[in-house]
């Protein structure tokens, strides 16, 4: 018989909230050339996404 009840359902459904956005931003080096460091940050409304810095 096949198994009727998984892991994910024992624990839970969680819905997230929020929303992940990827923040990349540029800096320029003592030789001249660009550094892009890149990095997620999680938001509670998109419309935020102007507040990043």
């Amino acid at each position: 018989m096949a198994k009727q009840q998984t892991f994910g359902n024992k624990a839970g459904k969680v819905k997230q909230t929020g929303v992940n956005v990827k923040v990349v931003s540029a800096s320029k080096t003592v030789k001249g050339t660009f550094k892009f460091n890149e990095k997620f940050v999680k938001l509670d409304d998109i419309a935020k996404v102007t507040e990043i810095k």
